[in-house]
């Protein structure tokens, strides 16, 4: 299941990003638990400065701005880069050989 946070002090325009991500999951069946992060140490681990943000499984995709409803759908659907062991093509760290 996919981990999507929204980072914001909780303003009109964090509360239109969640609004609008969970609209998407909702509409494109994507398997995914949403939440807010309103804490502005927690928001600042992420080394964002301009919210609202968009974090999916730990990595900051959007920042500053709403992205649109196509935007965010290709985010949430987007292939990760590189393999599943982490190895991105390399053997070394995988001795079952995941990848090839």
């Amino acid at each position: 299941m996919m981990r999507v946070k929204i980072l914001g002090s909780g303003c009109a325009k964090c509360n239109q990003l969640y609004d609008a991500v969970k609209e998407v999951i909702a509409k494109e069946g994507i398997n995914a638990v949403v939440e807010k992060v309103e804490d502005i140490q927690q928001i600042m681990a992420y080394n964002v400065m301009s919210t609202p943000a968009l974090v999916v499984d730990e990595k900051v995709l959007s920042k500053g701005r709403i992205p649109s409803y196509d935007e965010i759908r290709e985010l949430l659907t987007a292939k990760p880069q590189g393999c599943c062991c982490g190895t991105h093509g390399s053997k070394e760290k995988n001795s079952g050989g995941c990848c090839s």
